[in-house]
């Protein structure tokens, strides 16, 4: 721990002395050098943030999103809303005057929940509110009635594994923040199905509920059967907990029409803004168009993705052409597992050594406190002078672990990576959820994160240099 420290001091004094900071590189020029050059687009980054916040274009991503979400509604990964919000955004980036606006085909998975029920019949008839899991299979005609075992834990569930055969098990696990606690969602049924549980019902991944089911991905394992599972409220979850601690025997009826399809084609939409002196290098500006099938898919990720479009929107009204292109990638089949920026990444990665920083908006757009990045010692030294430019709107602070579903195939590549930190206190509320719509959404905290999103893009674009790697 000493040495590590006495090297992150060598590190600061280095960077402050204003000697050269690309060890074993081309580049020979020094960091006080590099942060001249930035707080030279002081004016340009004031620009951007008064169109933007204050000028002619503000409120601009929150109409445009609106407009799309209420025409198309929610897009799930092989449906016909997706298809067409895609052939929409394709017109619509042509149409703004962007360059090189064109589809890139790739292979997506189609999975559709059908009709869906559950209804306990003991102690009391109560009917509950349920979505199914990303590609859950259906239950037998006829659905599955069975009584429940309540569980908080897959450790309780392994410790009470001779009471699970024939049983619906149903986890009450604890919130306890999303990385955490989304692991029942993703191995529920996994776990249930290797103790002879007929089907899974989850607590609903998130930290405030007014009676809402959250819906999301799940995994299924080879050599595991596949049980039927599905997201319940949080409500209900605690609900038969209390029920099981009283000794309440407790049974339900679950009926779910789920099907999984071949995979269908789809398409990641991609425009740009070609760099004037280095046209073959990228920064990659991103969301993700698809969303799960309910609500709007507004605040996941609409916002995101319209946000990124905004910045190149921003950029072009300003009539600035940065010296590197920027690349906007609207991505297909996040939700799914990455599945558009995955084909996406074999398709461009002879070319990563090209790529610059890689930029992924995917946790709402309310409003943005900093950045969050991942990349060398020396690449963050130049993005918290990159954030500084965004005084103005005190959002300044760079944060760690930039990574993104549909950038990190970049990132563990070597390419830095960038996703915008922002409040993320109301997110869970409504992820993935009937609630994602556009009454979650703000256009003043869009306006702010459309600007933050331009600046970091634009002056990384248009430095003399890429950004530096380990």
């Amino acid at each position: 721990m000493r040495s590590l420290f006495f090297l992150f001091i060598v590190h600061l004094l280095a960077l402050g002395s204003g000697k050269a900071i690309f060890k074993n590189s081309v580049s020979q020029r020094t960091f006080q050098e590099i942060k001249e050059e930035i707080a030279n687009y002081e004016d340009v980054a004031k620009a951007i943030i008064n169109l933007a916040v204050y000028g002619k274009y503000q409120n601009r991503s929150y109409e445009r999103l609106g407009l799309l979400v209420d025409t198309v509604g929610p897009r799930l990964s092989g449906s016909k809303n997706l298809e067409k919000a895609i052939q929409i955004m394709y017109q619509n980036l042509q149409q703004d005057g962007l360059e090189n606006v064109h589809l890139e085909q790739v292979r997506i998975p189609h999975w559709e929940r059908g009709e869906e029920s559950a209804v306990m019949l003991v102690p009391r008839i109560h009917k509950m509110a349920i979505l199914g899991l990303g590609s859950s299979i259906g239950t037998p005609p006829g659905g599955i009635t069975a009584e429940v075992l309540v569980v908080a834990s897959f450790d309780e569930l392994q410790r009470r594994a001779s009471e699970a055969r024939g049983k619906i098990i149903v986890y009450n696990q604890p919130y306890t923040g999303y990385e955490k606690t989304v692991q029942y969602r993703m191995q529920g049924a996994v776990e249930a199905a290797k103790v002879g549980a007929v089907a899974s019902l989850i607590q609903s991944v998130a930290s405030f509920s007014i009676y809402s089911p959250h819906t999301g991905a799940q995994k299924y394992q080879d050599g595991v059967p596949k049980i039927p599972t599905a997201c319940i409220t949080v409500e209900d979850a605690e609900m038969m907990s209390r029920m099981a601690s009283r000794g309440n025997k407790i049974v339900i009826h679950l009926e779910m029409g789920a099907k999984t399809y071949p995979d269908t084609d789809s398409f990641n939409t991609v425009a740009e803004i070609t760099g004037s002196t280095y046209p073959e290098e990228v920064v990659l500006v991103s969301g993700h168009l698809d969303s799960w099938d309910v609500g709007q898919g507004a605040l996941d990720d609409g916002g995101g993705a319209f946000i990124s479009w905004e910045a190149l929107s921003l950029v072009k009204d300003l009539g600035l052409r940065p010296k590197r292109t920027l690349r906007l990638v609207l991505w297909t089949a996040e939700e799914q597992g990455g599945i558009g920026a995955s084909q996406y990444y074999e398709l461009h990665k002879a070319n990563v050594s090209k790529y610059s920083l890689v930029m992924e908006s995917d946790s709402g757009t309310f409003l943005p406190t900093g950045l969050q990045f991942t990349g060398s010692d020396k690449a963050r030294a130049i993005m918290k002078e990159v954030m500084n430019l965004l005084q103005p709107l005190n959002v300044t602070k760079v944060f760690s672990n930039g990574e993104g579903t549909d950038i990190n195939f970049w990132i563990q590549a070597g390419v830095p990576g960038a996703s915008l930190r922002d409040d993320l206190y109301k997110y869970f509320f409504f992820h993935h959820s009937h609630g994602d719509t556009m009454t979650v959404m703000d256009p003043k905290q869009m306006n702010v994160a459309a600007a933050v999103w331009a600046v970091v893009a634009y002056v990384v674009a248009d430095m003399e240099e890429m950004l530096p790697r380990s």
